[in-house]
């Protein structure tokens, strides 16, 4: 079973993610660490970044992060091409992933697009973590050492919140950490009882 966990910028997903993690029968996947991985380590990623980005993208050998963000972010057509490139080699490295992990109660694979994606698609159970979004904001501005303004660019590609709980069968209100782990276990049982 593929359980989708995904929340908007700084909500607090990885948070969740290694709370999952005490439990030994789950896999965790994380889309933005493995595609950050992959940006670096494929060659067939690297010379189509190049190609559509220039030589700049690259910068010591590896992946040179803001002078891509600061493409894409602004762009939505460049934002689609990168996710273009990217995606589909993330998801035949989730699939072998999850091939690896069959022994598993389930994989838990964060994804901050999650639906904007599609990768919803591949999922049996869907987590949202939810947060306010002055929070979100404070919270990424502290984390990213970044401006407001960057914050809201990043936002305004990923869906409302209201959007994804629609489509969600667990919500994670992600305020207080006793709250959030109390949650946390509560999924898990439900998710690996026989009647989830």
């Amino acid at each position: 079973m593929v359980v989708g966990l995904t929340g908007g910028i700084g909500s607090g997903k990885s948070t969740v993610a290694n709370m999952f993690a005490h439990f030994s029968d789950v896999a965790i996947y994380n889309a933005d660490l493995e595609a950050r991985n992959l940006m670096n380590t494929s060659p067939e990623i690297r010379e189509r970044l190049i190609n559509e980005f220039g030589a700049e993208v690259y910068k010591n050998n590896e992946l040179n992060r803001p002078y891509l963000a600061n493409i894409v972010f602004k762009n939505k057509k460049k934002l689609a091409t990168l996710n273009a490139i990217v995606h589909p080699v993330v998801h035949k490295h989730l699939k072998d992933f999850i091939e690896r992990n069959a022994n598993k109660s389930y994989i838990l694979y964060e994804n901050a697009i999650l639906f904007e994606n599609n990768s919803h698609l591949f999922c049996d159970k869907i987590i949202t973590v939810t947060v306010p979004l002055d929070t979100r904001i404070q919270r990424v501005i502290k984390r990213d050492n970044t401006s407001c303004e960057e914050v809201k660019n990043r936002i305004k590609n990923q869906w409302n919140d209201s959007k994804k709980i629609l489509q969600s069968h667990y919500i994670i209100q992600n305020l207080k950490l006793e709250d959030t782990e109390k949650e946390v276990f509560k999924i898990h049982n439900f998710l690996t009882s026989s009647k989830y």
